[in-house]
């Protein structure tokens, strides 16, 4: 990230240099963030957008003493956190009967999921590359004992669904445990990073059916791991100057001026895929003008993406929220239609 912190989802979504991570120019700082999860942290130099500037004011709303493990958490930077939760919403919404809306109490409780998983990853990542506590404001001890609260509350979240859901998600923990290490023996770490960041694709569903069906699940799951090779692809390239330095692996430096074959052909897979997952399930005409428009999004996003402007390769990362929610729309509709 131009001298800034990796900001991937920090944890979840690009800045995810380990799910979750930062970058900073000055040595000391770039080889502590090269340790930490890509998607985690964020470029603080990296423009707001409106939604993301209505969620720092939130954050700067909140009572003075709060503000610090809010800002450790990310919920000033929320786009982490829809990219874990929307393939969540997924699946939940597919489950869901005929002719009815999704749950909304397990979409809550995903929501709630998935920020205090994202936030766990942060602070994991502040703690690890000597972050966040740079501001004096939260102790090692207390990022500690704030780190063991969220992952407390997430796993009673886990606790919340049946059994199958609570072996599935526990399975989990094997990926959110390698991602951080991939990055340094591999260039397809945000291929790993996919397998980590859409298995709600699979526990949205086991959660409402009681387990998964694998003929809808996995194709909707591929259509996912595809989904963020391409905007964590696209993350990456913010990132490659100094990733050359301090010798960290990605797909952009894999790719390098070829990526955006690479891009089409990872959103050609994730089109194919999701119409197998909607046949599987019986899906009807809303969903497809939903996939429809995800293309046109994806490959509006490709065609004009400058892969050596790291302030452009931002605005496309972060556009993918639109793209999750116009498949969640889909996904809804379809449903109602039927």
């Amino acid at each position: 990230m131009a001298a800034a912190l990796r900001a991937r989802l920090c944890w979840g979504t690009p800045g995810l240099r380990g799910p979750f991570g930062l970058r900073a120019t000055c040595p000391p700082l770039a080889a502590a963030a090269a340790a930490a999860p890509p998607l985690l942290l964020r470029r603080p130099a990296a423009p707001l957008g409106p939604r993301c500037f209505s969620a720092a004011e939130l954050v700067r709303a909140a009572p003075t003493a709060l503000q610090p493990y809010l800002r450790l958490m990310r919920l000033h930077q929320p786009a982490g956190t829809w990219l874990l939760y929307l393939p969540c919403t997924w699946s939940i919404g597919l489950a869901a009967a005929p002719g009815c809306l999704p749950d909304w109490r397990m979409l809550s409780l995903f929501g709630v999921g998935a920020v205090l998983m994202r936030g766990a990853g942060c602070t994991i990542n502040d703690m690890t590359a000597s972050r966040p506590l740079a501001a004096g404001d939260i102790s090692t001890f207390q990022s500690l004992v704030f780190l063991g609260g969220q992952l407390s509350l997430a796993l009673c979240v886990l606790l919340c669904l049946n059994y199958y859901s609570i072996i599935l998600g526990a399975a989990s923990l094997l990926l959110v445990i390698s991602y951080p290490l991939m990055k340094r023996v591999t260039y397809w770490p945000q291929l790993v990073l996919g397998f980590t960041f859409n298995w709600g694709a699979l526990l949205g569903w086991s959660a409402i059916k009681g387990s998964c069906e694998w003929f809808v699940c996995l194709p909707l799951y591929f259509a996912g791991v595809m989904w963020t090779l391409v905007y964590d692809t696209i993350y990456a390239h913010q990132d490659k100057r100094d990733d050359i330095v301090i010798g960290v692996k990605s797909t952009a430096l894999q790719f390098k001026e070829d990526t955006k074959q690479w891009l089409s052909g990872f959103s050609l897979a994730m089109l194919l895929s999701l119409c197998v997952a909607g046949v599987n399930c019986n899906q009807t005409f809303p969903y497809y003008s939903a996939v429809a428009a995800v293309g046109a999004h994806l490959a509006h996003q490709i065609y004009t993406l400058d892969i050596d402007k790291p302030e452009d390769c931002w605005k496309k990362f972060a556009s993918n929220r639109t793209v999750g929610i116009l498949l969640f729309i889909g996904i809804v509709l379809g449903n109602l239609w039927k």
